[in-house]
């Protein structure tokens, strides 16, 4: 039996690495505050919320397959939380016994049906669940788990198994056939089902043959002890290492099923925490990488919801068809928050998450690269624009088709001419090796370059401005120019100076 809740065909495999740019990833979208969202100081869901997430898939019927759970899962929390609460105390019944993993087989042996034992009464558990509140649940993936328990286990396969684990509690001791080779010593050998044949009336009288002949070996006898140890030992050792791969078959199904749940229940602590905000949050709509697709309306950045608590001002964008989108405007006019917006919205989706937006469509890519400035750093063995253009050689090395990768004020730590020259050359040959890409610039030449070869495939927006200097937070549709007015935040700062000083 198979959780098979994030593939319909095979299990998530947490046991690999996470993408060589995770940790750029991180920082650069501040993933963090998402993902500790999900977790709600649960280290586990912290670890099970990173892997899923970094982890996206690019087959729009996967994202749709996970969708569909959460879905269910929304409409019905206390259920997936208690699913999740029965896997957990699965796992956590394995830590109170002893003796499973002994190298005595007797140990193993008992271990292993105690382990057993606690197992089937967890998968009772799941299976009621499945026969109380199966019907409610529509998404493919939990009607496959709930049929499965159902299916599996049936009245009469559980007690089949109650009564096999009865018998191999030996507690009449063990009953061992063997046969004698030629050298006397015992090979073949079986333990059998224990049986207690009734002596007839005549072997009672003793004037009839016995049925049974045996003999106990002396209290005192260590040797004799050692010997009927060992041939208990290898009588039932076969039984015994069964018996033990039996429980760990089960427990590693437990264990898949706390995993792949514990994706769910961090996005259903992500729903409860935005829902809070009274933000917009949609299922998008994953589409093919081919042809480019790019739509969403009043798209935010969920981890600017969760760190102001409240919801805030999204962009709408038409960009399908688009491999370039090239984003500039005013300073502090919400530029790089919509390109962080863009880059969370894309794992979440390809995760099989909602996102925060009235909608969301676009296509799916293999893999997601971020390309931001940073602040200069004193471990910094070389300048920023060296460390910019080795991060910018990692990404060419790791980069596949189709991708998507966000530049934000990339290459200007040098001067506008030979940043915008970097950056021109360094765009055109991802664009040339059909990889989307999104820029924010304040380099004029940089973006007008691309704006006069007046591309359809081209999309340029800009940062609003109002008429009295004030910042709309709002993208619209625009050609580059070549100010991004920080005279405005210059008379701002200014105006805030005079009202702390009095003057």
């Amino acid at each position: 039996m198979k959780a098979h809740l994030l593939y319909q065909d095979r299990d998530f495999d947490f046991e690999g690495s996470l993408p060589p740019n995770q940790a750029d990833l991180v920082q650069d979208l501040e993933l963090r505050i998402l993902l500790e969202a999900m977790a709600q100081g649960d280290e586990f869901l912290l670890d099970v919320a990173t892997k899923v997430l970094l982890n996206g898939s690019d087959q729009p019927q996967v994202i749709r397959y996970r969708q569909h759970i959460l879905q269910d899962g929304i409409a019905h929390p206390e259920i997936i939380r208690e699913l999740y609460g029965i896997a957990v105390a699965a796992l956590d019944d394995k830590r109170k016994l002893w003796g499973y993993h002994s190298p005595f087989p007797t140990a193993v042996l008992t271990g292993a049906v105690s382990q057993l034992e606690a197992s089937f009464a967890r998968l009772k558990q799941l299976r009621k669940v499945a026969d109380d509140h199966g019907n409610v649940f529509h998404s493919e993936g939990l009607r496959q788990l709930f049929d499965a328990l159902q299916q599996e286990l049936d009245d009469a396969y559980r007690e089949s198994v109650a009564r096999h684990l009865q018998n191999l509690r030996l507690r009449n001791g063990p009953t061992i056939s063997m046969e004698l080779d030629r050298d006397n010593t015992g090979i073949n050998f079986v333990l059998r089902t224990e049986r207690h044949p009734q002596a007839g009336w005549k072997e009672r009288l003793g004037i009839g043959p016995r049925s049974v002949y045996s003999f106990s070996v002396p209290p005192n006898d260590e040797g004799g002890h050692r010997t009927l140890s060992d041939l208990v030992h290898r009588g039932i050792n076969l039984v015994a290492n069964a018996a033990a791969q039996s429980a760990d078959h089960i427990l590693s199904f437990f264990s898949r099923l706390r995993e792949e749940l514990g994706f769910y229940i961090g996005g259903l602590n992500l729903w409860d925490q935005i829902t809070d905000t009274k933000s917009w949050m949609r299922f998008p709509e994953p589409e093919p990488s081919d042809p480019l697709q790019f739509t969403t309306q009043e798209l935010c950045d969920a981890c600017l919801i969760l760190t102001k608590g409240q919801s805030v001002v999204g962009n709408s964008v038409d960009g399908d068809g688009k491999s370039l989108i090239v984003i500039t405007g005013a300073n502090s006019g919400g530029k790089s928050t919509f390109l962080r917006s863009v880059g969370v919205a894309q794992l979440m989706m390809q995760s099989g998450l909602f996102v925060t937006a009235k909608s969301f469509r676009a296509s799916v890519s293999c893999t997601l690269f971020t390309h931001f400035s940073r602040e200069e750093d004193a471990s910094m063995t070389t300048g920023r624009l060296d460390e910019e253009l080795k991060r910018m050689s990692t990404i060419a090395d790791q980069i596949r088709t189709p991708s998507l990768v966000l530049f934000n004020e990339s290459f200007s730590s040098t001067n506008e001419r030979e940043g915008s020259e970097i950056g021109h050359q360094v765009i055109k040959s991802l664009l040339d090796a059909n990889v989307k890409v999104m820029v924010v610039t304040h380099q004029f030449d940089l973006a007008d370059g691309f704006f006069q070869e007046g591309r359809d495939a081209h999309l340029f927006l800009r940062a609003a401005r109002g008429a009295d200097g004030q910042r709309r937070y709002r993208l619209g549709v625009g050609q580059p120019l070549p100010t991004s007015f920080g005279e405005d935040l210059y008379y701002r700062v200014g105006r805030w100076m005079n009202e702390q000083t009095g003057e």
